[in-house]
């Protein structure tokens, strides 16, 4: 309870933490609304870079959660958020989703319509990937694209374990065009803590980060001074989290059992 009464805002990473492949964890729904009911400022946050913010919002909406999409920060849309604060008027090649066109089409960007003709590959997972979207993208790096990926993640946390995820797709760009990806904008990146903070509205020693991730969750508070809960639901077990030299606040099996709900 301790931790309830100091804290302002809840930060909660989504795959893993929230849902295993949009399947909700056991107590995470309540968990959310006793947060939300009792004033606290609760985010979502996830290097997932398939869907918009739009789609997710709805997702939760079908769980009984409601949750803004402005409450809702996801690579996808930091993506977007960058190339338009940074690059509004160049072209794009997109290896990734539909989700992730709906941002940059959102934000104003132009989808290139050959992959030569773009100024930024961004790279997000794919799980349709086809040698020819391998190839496109290929094709935009080495006629001079520079690389944004939305997070460099090597696997995410499935219904059926461990899948592959953007790092692979980073992987096989950066090893056939010999050019390195330029922009990470996912998780522990200062761009998503940035952008989560400034929609949190609270300072970092009253903000905590949940998550499954040791590399992204956790690392991404201990860099920025958040309070850090490691769940068990996800990416991590209780044996790595024992020997990793990166040491969260709170080790607990799940969101449920989250001390201050």
């Amino acid at each position: 309870m301790a931790y309830y009464q100091a804290l302002d805002s809840i930060l909660f990473d989504l795959d893993g933490t929230v849902w295993k492949d949009f399947t909700l964890v056991d107590g995470a729904a309540e968990t959310i609304r006793t947060l939300q009911e009792a004033g606290k400022r609760v985010i979502g946050l996830s290097n997932r870079g398939t869907h918009s913010r739009n789609q997710i919002a709805s997702y939760f909406r079908e769980q009984g959660i409601q949750w803004e999409k402005e409450d809702i920060i996801l690579s996808s849309y930091l993506a977007a958020d960058y190339l338009q604060t940074h690059y509004p008027k160049l072209p794009v090649w997109v290896l990734g989703e539909e989700g992730l066109r709906d941002e940059l089409t959102e934000a104003g960007l132009t989808l290139a319509k050959e992959p030569e003709d773009a100024d930024w590959l961004v790279i997000s997972l794919h799980t349709g990937v086809t040698y020819q979207d391998l190839n496109q993208a290929f094709r935009a790096v080495i006629h001079g694209a520079r690389i944004l990926a939305t997070n460099q993640d090597p696997v995410f946390p499935g219904k059926d374990g461990l899948q592959l995820d953007v790092g692979g797709l980073i992987g096989a760009i950066e090893a056939s065009t010999g050019k390195k990806t330029d922009i990470i904008v996912g998780k522990p990146s200062h761009f998503m803590y940035q952008k989560v903070m400034q929609q949190a509205g609270s300072e970092p020693e009253k903000t905590m980060i949940v998550g499954d991730s040791l590399t992204s969750d956790i690392a991404m508070g201990a860099m920025f001074g958040l309070k850090t809960a490691l769940v068990l639901t996800g990416n991590t077990t209780k044996e790595q989290a024992d020997i990793s030299s990166i040491k969260p606040d709170l080790i607990l099996p799940s969101i449920k059992e989250l001390p201050f709900t």
